[in-house]
């Protein structure tokens, strides 16, 4: 953990003073938490098991983060139990050949054969190395919650992991795969997508066969039945949220006019980035102040990149990586505008903790994020995902008005405060382990009065 995250994770006063035994005076209970991707910087399933697990632990629960790399970065209370895979992605050699002194076991061979052939293995040998784990450590947890790995491994019920399992899907990564194909300019990257996408029909048979899912919107929810085929009375909405002390209004921090504000990936086709730069450029032909900080890596090639050029965007266009909560939060309050600009989204946290600091969002209406955003006029502007135009028109008209901005910065903070805070989402979540584990219970009766 770098000095800044370990600044970022200590508990402020109100924080630490809020921790104590769970409500409704029910015993604590003993969390794994599984996530074969962790760190909070490579995307929202780090950000949801930093900020679930430690709202769990605050509520009295004894919470286990059993991860592999990039590792999560967790706050006090919370436990992390290293899970090593071969990392084959890490910077700066991804797509790397371990040494042969690196492998360890035959789930190790699995991962790299599959990483040669052009898939991604991550799901499949993180759930074979958790089951392992887990089947180790038979009663020592009460539950498993796995945060979307979704793999083999975790099949077999709770004679298999040693406890009941609740799992959490964002969203279904075909939705992804149906837009890194839409995207592809040829046959031969189309073939690498579906390469890359080939653990998807592992998650849709794992899927299928859980007890328990987790999702955190109603359009995430509709995803799972129509992409995965899982039955409705399985699924259930626990919404997630911002961190409000943290991503909070501060009037110190100055207002820098035109700065725009998001959080991508720069060529991942779902999140729409290129849609916000060709906006961008047509904002300024009318507002020369206005430019674009991106939250996330820079791509050197690839149509971002391409536009970028072709459109003289170079200097008013910088991604920032890498900062700590706090820089990130004084870079959105410091915003005229926060835009999300994505195709779809399962929830959107960026929209959230945006509106948690009082920055007024722009935010298209893929997927989930209408659920998120609120209404357009009263709690942001919305519009259509894909179209450059509608949001360069977004653009100017909140870049030139103050009044509006204030206004909707306000009503923003509110809708969040009273419906996505991550306490609420650890309260809705314990509820749900509480429900698998008594359906367990019931299930292991049943067959001791059949016997």
């Amino acid at each position: 953990m770098t000095a800044e995250a370990v600044h970022a994770a200590a508990p402020r006063p109100a924080e630490a003073a809020s921790a104590s035994t769970p409500t409704n005076g029910e015993r604590p209970l003993r969390i794994a938490m599984l996530t074969y991707k962790g760190n909070p910087f490579c995307g929202g399933q780090g950000v949801y098991v930093r900020h679930l697990s430690r709202e769990l632990a605050r509520l009295g629960h004894t919470v286990e983060v059993i991860g592999a790399q990039p590792y999560p970065v967790l706050d006090e209370g919370v436990t992390l139990t290293e899970l090593p895979s071969l990392d084959l992605y890490r910077q700066p050699d991804p797509f790397r050949t371990p040494g042969r002194g690196e492998y360890r076991d035959w789930v190790d061979a699995v991962e790299v054969g599959t990483m040669w052939t052009g898939g991604f293995p991550e799901p499949l040998t993180f759930s074979l190395r958790a089951r392992r784990h887990l089947a180790a450590r038979r009663g020592q947890f009460d539950v498993v919650h796995d945060n979307q790995t979704l793999g083999y491994g975790l099949l077999g019920g709770p004679g298999a992991l040693g406890a009941p399992l609740v799992t959490t899907i964002h969203h279904p990564i075909t939705v992804d795969r149906r837009l890194d194909l839409a995207a592809a300019p040829d046959w031969k990257r189309r073939l690498s997508v579906r390469r890359w996408y080939g653990f998807t029909r592992m998650q849709k048979r794992v899927a299928r066969r859980l007890p328990s899912v987790l999702t955190v919107s109603g359009s995430s929810r509709q995803e799972i039945i129509d992409d995965l085929a899982v039955p409705s009375g399985r699924i259930h909405v626990v919404h997630i949220g911002a961190d409000t002390d943290l991503f909070s209004p501060d009037a110190s921090v100055p207002e820098v006019p035109g700065r725009i504000v998001t959080t991508s990936s720069a060529d991942v086709p779902l999140k729409g980035l290129i849609h916000l730069v060709e906006a961008l450029a047509k904002v300024r032909t009318e507002n020369p102040d206005a430019h674009l900080v991106v939250v996330g890596k820079r791509a050197d090639d690839g149509p971002v990149a391409a536009a970028i050029e072709r459109l003289g965007l170079a200097g008013a266009i910088e991604f920032v990586k890498g900062i700590s909560d706090r820089e990130l939060v004084d870079l959105v309050r410091g915003a005229q505008v926060a835009c999300v600009p994505s195709l779809y989204e399962g929830f959107s946290l960026p929209a959230a903790e945006a509106m948690a600091t009082g920055t007024p969002l722009l935010a298209t209406t893929g997927g989930a994020i209408p659920e998120v955003a609120g209404t357009d006029g009263e709690t942001c502007l919305a519009v259509p995902p894909g179209d450059a135009g509608a949001l360069a028109a977004g653009l100017l008209r909140l870049l030139g008005d103050e009044p509006l901005r204030r206004r909707l910065g306000a009503a923003g903070r509110e809708r969040v405060l009273a419906r996505f805070t991550w306490r609420q989402a650890a309260l809705g979540t314990a509820e749900r382990y509480r429900e698998a584990i008594a359906l367990q219970g019931g299930r292991t009766a049943a067959r001791t009065l059949r016997s």
